[in-house]
């Protein structure tokens, strides 16, 4: 049995399929222009239909970045750079995904966002005693840049929590 090809559809077609994949999850201006054009037939207005969404509320960047970002400090405990590249990936402007990073983030302290975070995700470990391993203390420096920290504030991080000495000369890379 082959896969079935997607049905194109005309404009009408379009605003229902936007509807209804709005109605299962919040998309960017942006992903909504990248599905409509999938499955839009030839000849078919996806600007119009976009423009559409947009006066109607259903397409807004600025409202769907600063929840989304809102969202990911809030359950996953991300930093900024980890929610700002996401914001990218959704095809967010990246003005509109700055602002939205700025008003999600304004007041947060990156070190209570780094404890927070090593406490959540090394819940059952002694965080001293477990970061005497040197690869243990690698993995947890290479999990807190993929969640979005900065080196500077990850290395102080990872020296409160550490207990022996290492080098960490040299350490810090440059933003």
């Amino acid at each position: 049995m082959s896969p079935r090809k997607p049905v194109k559809l005309d404009d009408v077609g379009l605003w229902d399929y936007a509807l209804r994949i709005l109605s299962r999850k919040a998309y960017s201006a942006g992903e909504i222009r990248q599905k409509l054009s999938l499955r839009a037939a030839p000849g078919t207005n996806v600007p119009a239909v976009l423009t559409k969404l947009k006066e109607y509320g259903f397409a807004d960047d600025e409202k769907f970045s600063e929840t989304f970002a809102q969202s990911r400090l809030r359950n996953q405990g991300f930093g900024r750079a980890r929610v700002l590249r996401d914001l990218q990936t959704k095809r967010v402007a990246p003005k509109v995904a700055q602002q939205a990073i700025e008003k999600t983030f304004e007041g947060t302290s990156e070190a209570e966002l780094i404890d927070n975070f090593l406490a959540r995700k090394y819940r059952t470990k002694d965080l001293p005693l477990f970061f005497k391993e040197e690869k243990n203390l690698a993995a947890a420096y290479r999990k807190l840049r993929l969640a979005g920290f900065t080196s500077t504030a990850t290395i102080a991080a990872l020296k409160r929590h550490s207990k022996h000495s290492i080098d960490w000369e040299g350490a810090e890379d440059p933003e």
